[in-house]
């Protein structure tokens, strides 16, 4: 199996190498210039550093390598595309082509340009199925009885925003909406809410109703719960079955030092 890697940021494309190699498959990465870690060159097969808007290289690229099935992995973060990709031919007339310029129709047309060459772009958690959480309590201590208050308003309103493609969370005290996650992603909006608000915040992170698993997968990890910690959250529930995990001891054992309560509730 001959797999090809787009790589964004942070620990996910890490994880998928390591995860692809356990299965004996060969990894060609297309790594991001503005975002994914230097360090990948050390443990990839084959690589090759791409732009942002350098759709044509990424798939010359993979054409070349063999590969047949591909898998995206790592943020990238949607500002860029409005403040530093300079786009080539390919990628231009792609986004010429789209009537909107959100997460899901974006990826979603990369992923179409990539079918178009007779590659496959397949679940990003294919090979990290044990860091999907299952139903129930994660953490030493249950959300209290305001805390699930939080949660069930929160559920209700990131479920909304979730469907119109405008974020994953949603930070909330006392029933009430203190943040919204537009495009700094989710510690940012923690921090932020952290900022309006201080203190016995529940934040709230969800998959989309009909969550692609091919992209944008929700991620939470040790930062996340620091950004909690500084922001005076209490309380995180996300997604059971659809949210990749990372380092997760060390993030529960630093949830439990700090009394945070972590739960996943079914899609």
């Amino acid at each position: 199996m001959k797999l090809g890697l787009i790589a964004g940021n942070g620990k996910f494309p890490f994880l998928v190498l390591e995860g692809a190699k356990r299965a004996g498959a060969s990894v060609a990465v297309a790594a991001i210039r503005e975002e994914t870690d230097p360090a990948i060159e050390g443990i990839a097969d084959s690589l090759t550093w791409v732009g942002i808007g350098q759709l044509s290289k990424m798939l010359r690229f993979f054409k070349a390598e063999g590969v047949d099935q591909a898998i995206m992995a790592g943020q990238v973060k949607h500002v860029q595309i409005f403040s530093r990709a300079i786009p080539d031919v390919r990628m231009l007339k792609m986004l010429l082509r789209l009537p909107r310029r959100n997460t899901v129709a974006l990826i979603g047309a990369v992923a179409r340009e990539l079918a178009s060459e007779g590659i496959e772009l397949i679940d990003s958690t294919y090979f990290l199925k044990d860091q999907l959480p299952q139903p129930g309590n994660l953490s030493k201590r249950k959300p209290d009885e305001r805390e699930r208050g939080d949660i069930e308003y929160g559920l209700e309103i990131a479920s909304e925003i979730a469907r119109l493609d405008l974020g994953q969370t949603i930070a909330v005290r006392e029933r009430a909406c203190v943040a919204i996650e537009a495009m700094e992603g989710t510690d940012a909006v923690i921090r932020r809410a952290g900022q309006l608000v201080r203190g016995r915040l529940t934040v709230v992170k969800i998959a989309k109703p009909d969550q692609d698993m091919r992209f944008d997968v929700p991620v939470i990890g040790l930062p996340t719960v620091a950004a909690m910690i500084e922001a005076g959250a209490t309380c995180l529930c996300l997604t059971a079955r659809k949210t990749l995990i990372f380092d997760r001891e060390e993030m529960l054992k630093l949830a439990n030092n700090h009394k945070i309560a972590i739960v996943a509730t079914p899609a």
